[in-house]
């Protein structure tokens, strides 16, 4: 009972609320340069290979590593170290966001693809600091439940962004254009900077880095002094990979399939929200108890099949009762993985160097996401929808078999318990 307790309390804690909502500002720029700007292009009629390669605006998000850095050594002004970072590419957020809103993509097709790509570096230099704020924020015992509800913040700006902004543009309800949404989700992120505002700064258990010199030479040797750092890094590279590729192109599938804007909006935006948050929940409380490393397991197997689940939806065509149940499952399952592997990553930071090691490892596991997605385009042409997702699920095995070597490697008293 006692732990029930304390679990309660940890949830309805001001800390906790920070990191959520902080959660929200993380998520609302990356869905606004990947599915919802792809289902714009896909309802321009761009090729599908050209949609694929604007999953590359993304690879800010793998290469955060480069200058993050910067952040654990400069403070940009006196608001302090974290939040300095924070607010300065919050503001950053808004302008461009409000900027794309005024782009056309039959006209300004390589203009967008640029905003794309400085939005992406402003919402990777953004989570830099959001990600190492929450690891000095939050204690070893509390990072599952933290990482949980950052991620359910995450995904209701991914619905505002994706789901219920998707079905607005056209509908008879509220119609907007592909423009006034971006406009709409500028002001959307007055939330991360309102919080940012009103939040306080971590404190710190040791001095941060002394030298810029430091602060990249020191995070790096730290790491990979560790017994297994070289197996840990393939690890996170390889355990989402397939689920990434898998969800590159999903609103363009859905849209090929025959889908309107407000069916993807209800069902694979609205549904898939509300069965991410049970997914998320389910992962915070299993994590709580059982610990990450036996999470990883259970969660990566779900998360594997319902990757290979999305086949079903090229037999039976535009049918919402299959559409939805797909959705619920993959989200329900990649929810619970996600929220295991992102407590995973937090757990292996060194709170000296927070910003610097989340962020290379944050960095690999979105490899998938933003460089290998760029060739997705090309694999749907050869393969055919129905194969491509069943790749994708059999992607997801190596990193599934690497858990079995991952016990010798542990680092962390949390990972250790499990």
């Amino acid at each position: 009972m006692t732990a029930k307790k304390n679990l309660l309390k940890e949830l309805l804690s001001k800390q906790m609320l920070i990191i959520f909502l902080l959660g929200f500002s993380s998520g609302l720029p990356l869905a606004l340069t990947g599915g919802t700007l792809k289902t714009w292009l896909s309802r321009e009629h761009v090729d599908i290979s050209t949609i694929g390669y604007f999953s590359w605006v993304g690879i800010a998000y793998s290469l955060k590593f480069l200058w993050s850095p910067l952040l654990d050594r400069f403070t940009l002004f006196k608001v302090g170290r974290r939040r300095s970072w924070m607010l300065t590419m919050q503001v950053a957020l808004i302008g461009s966001l409000a900027y794309m809103g005024t782009l056309e993509p039959t006209l300004n097709l390589p203009v967008m693809a640029t905003m794309a790509v400085l939005i992406s570096f402003f919402s990777a230099t953004q989570d830099i600091a959001i990600d190492a704020y929450r690891r000095e924020l939050l204690t070893n015992e509390e990072l599952g439940l933290g990482s949980s509800l950052n991620i359910y913040g995450y995904r209701i700006a991914m619905l505002i962004a994706g789901g219920a902004g998707i079905g607005l543009v056209g509908s008879s309800i509220w119609p907007i254009s592909w423009g006034q949404l971006y406009f709409l989700m500028a002001g959307c992120m007055f939330v991360g900077l309102i919080t940012t505002l009103l939040a306080p700064e971590p404190k710190l258990d040791s001095p941060p880095p002394k030298t810029l010199l430091q602060a990249i030479v020191d995070p790096f040797a730290e790491f990979l002094k560790r017994p297994g750092a070289w197996y840990i890094l393939a690890f996170v590279l390889l355990f989402k990979l397939g689920d990434a590729l898998a969800i590159a192109l999903l609103n363009p599938f859905y849209v090929e399939i025959g889908f309107s804007n407000a069916d993807i909006g209800l069902i694979a935006k609205t549904f898939g929200l509300i069965s991410s948050l049970v997914g998320f929940f389910l992962g915070g409380v299993v994590i709580y108890y059982l610990g990450i490393y036996r999470s990883l397991w259970t969660f990566g197997i779900l998360q594997a099949i319902s990757t290979a689940s999305f086949a079903v939806l090229t037999y039976t065509g535009a049918q919402l009762v299959p559409f939805a149940l797909v959705v619920i499952f993959e989200d329900v399952s990649t929810g619970m993985a996600t929220s295991a592997f992102v407590a995973f990553m937090a757990a292996l930071s060194n709170k000296k160097y927070t910003a610097t090691q989340y962020a290379i490892l944050s960095s690999i596991a979105t490899l998938g996401r933003t460089f290998f997605s760029g060739f997705t385009g090309d694999m749907v042409k050869y393969l055919g929808w129905a194969n491509f997702y069943y790749v994708c699920a059999l992607i997801a095995i190596p990193g599934l078999l690497m858990l079995l070597g991952m016990r010798k490697y542990h680092t962390d008293d949390m990972l250790k318990s499990a």
